[in-house]
């Protein structure tokens, strides 16, 4: 099997952050913000470069909003203390209590089968879920609101009926969770400050 080849790199005065590109057999583009500041760009495989610039161009006041509102997000957040090795046990303990119980809820609404549930404080992940349906969640969701906990929660479940982010699979997040839009912008946007309190945080014994 040939090996992936690495993200396009792309760099434009008019938006203030790395820019990658990830082709794909996709027919549109598309870009989303990650929590550590990146634009991840979505394009088509033979999609000139050119285009993927007018693209971002297009959208350039839009993505620069979303790069301030998390740049703004991420100071806020700088200024709250470190979480300790105690804090990630309680926010551990706590996820453990609440998110099986939302698992069962959606599960429920899409029709699907689930296997076990772990927790983790992840860095960069907020869930996954894996070809046998093992789910796993990050402990810092207890931070965000309770409907991006479910965005995520039905982001993973969809996983079960479409291993993609085809239009088919969002399809099934959109019948069961509508405003997934709004929170799953509200992880990106927000996202970033919560991973860094962690990573700013006292490390583990």
């Amino acid at each position: 099997m040939a090996a992936a080849k690495p993200p396009e790199i792309l760099r434009m005065q008019e938006i203030p952050a790395e820019i990658f590109i990830v082709r794909s057999a996709r027919k549109t583009v598309s870009a989303k913000l990650t929590e550590d500041g990146r634009l991840r760009v979505g394009a088509p495989t033979g999609l000139p470069r050119a285009e993927i610039e007018l693209f971002l161009r297009k959208h350039a006041a839009e993505i620069n909003a979303m790069l301030k509102k998390q740049k703004e997000s991420q100071k806020k957040a700088a200024a709250l203390p470190p979480l300790t090795y105690a804090d990630l046990l309680r926010l551990a303990e706590e996820a453990c209590r609440v998110i099986p119980a939302r698992v069962q809820h959606y599960a429920a609404l899409l029709g699907v089968t689930y296997g076990r549930i772990t927790v983790r404080n992840q860095k960069t992940r907020w869930g996954s879920c894996s070809a046998e349906g093992n789910l796993n969640f990050n402990c810092l969701l207890m931070l965000a609101p309770p409907q991006a906990l479910d965005s995520v929660i039905v982001h993973e479940l969809c996983h079960r009926l479409e291993m993609n982010h085809s239009k088919a699979f969002y399809a099934h997040v959109y019948r069961v969770f509508p405003e997934y839009d709004k929170w799953h912008k509200w992880l990106r946007e927000n996202g970033g400050a919560l991973l860094q309190r962690m990573k700013n945080g006292a490390d583990q014994p």
